[in-house]
């Protein structure tokens, strides 16, 4: 048996098979159709999504939190995965091992939640509320600027200067936000301002 079939005839032959066998592959086929039935709901389908950005290093990278809870119904939110964002430009969607690992650090039993304090002569820190933390933070700031602040140098030139606190900026946010940060601080007349990103 002699078969004439041409280059082209080849061609459009091999394009065919390749068409029917790329349409079988993608699920056009009985068998796909019957197991696609079968296969179980996505696990985290009922879950609330949250981007966030990691707390460990100065890289921020994105990710994606899922929880079950509805906390504006007053439900406490139970975390159940968490993940690389693949949109975000930072990582796209990779995690480091310390990143990867967030979920076991929300867990940890050792993980604070509240403010601490080591009050004078103790040897033991004592939970306090978010009020007294920042009454007490706040009240330190203004007691030290008042007392520190240099407003001109000897010859009587402005200067408007507080060297005696420092402030550490956090590098895990926006431009926006670092830019508020570092208004803020500078307006205060504070001096020694560095940013996380360099230690």
């Amino acid at each position: 048996m002699n078969i004439d079939l041409s280059r082209r005839g080849f061609l459009r032959l091999a394009g065919a098979g390749v068409a029917a066998t790329s349409l079988g592959a993608m699920g056009f086929g009985a068998a796909e159709a019957a197991e696609a039935a079968s296969v179980r709901a996505f696990k985290l389908t009922t879950t609330t999504e949250t981007r966030n950005t990691c707390p460990y290093c100065s890289v921020a990278c994105g990710i994606i939190m899922y929880s079950r809870g509805d906390v504006k119904a007053g439900e406490t939110a139970e975390l159940m995965h968490i993940e690389g964002d693949a949109d975000h430009p930072t990582n796209r969607g990779t995690l480091c091992p310390k990143g990867a690992a967030l979920k076991d650090f929300v867990h940890a039993p050792t993980r604070l939640t509240h403010p601490r304090i080591r009050r004078a002569g103790s040897d033991q820190f004592e939970e306090i509320s978010w009020d007294e933390a920042l009454d007490k933070i706040a009240r330190a700031v203004k007691d030290d600027r008042d007392a520190n602040f240099i407003a001109t140098n000897d010859d009587g030139t402005p200067v408007n200067r507080w060297t005696t606190t420092g402030f550490l900026a956090a590098s895990a946010t926006t431009n926006e936000t670092a830019w508020l940060t570092y208004k803020t601080v500078r307006s205060m007349g504070i001096v020694g301002f560095d940013n996380q990103a360099r230690v």
